[in-house]
Formats: structure tokens, sequence, C-alpha cells
């Protein structure tokens, strides 16, 4: 039966060398070099120009209007 903590020993490390060999793989993979760079993979979501305009007009707009009023109806209790 002494064999049993053995075996039992044996399969924890295992697990332990398992566990830290399968993060430091991740870690690589993860924080690998990588030839792509923010300009390159920006027309990839990027909007179209119209699209773009529309929001700075928008907020342009709120602007010249100034704060809106916050009415107590509108929140919740």
């Amino acid at each position: 039966m002494w064999w049993e903590y053995i075996v039992v020993a044996a399969v924890l490390l295992f697990g332990i060398y398992a566990f830290l060999v399968l993060t430091g793989f991740e870690t690589r993979v993860m924080s690998r070099r990588t030839s792509r760079t923010a300009e390159s993979m920006y027309s990839n979501y990027t909007d179209s120009l119209p699209k773009q305009r529309r929001p700075a007009r928008q907020h342009a707009d709120e602007q010249k209007e100034g704060p809106q009023s916050r009415d107590p109806e509108n929140t919740q209790p």
C-alpha cells in the first residue's frame, strides 16, 4: 500500500508540471513579436468616411445647444 503514496505524489507532480508547461506555452504565444502594426490593421476596422463624419457632426450640434436638461420624471426610483 505504500506504493499508492508514490503514485499519488507522481500524479500531482506531473499535473503541476503540465500546468506550468501549458501556461508557459500560452505566454509565449500571446506575447510573441509580430509584423502587424495598428496602421496595417486599421483598414479592417474603419467605417466609411460619411459614417465617421456623422458622429462628429452630431457632437458639434450638441456642443452648440449646450447641456441638456435632466428632468426628474425621466429618472428611475
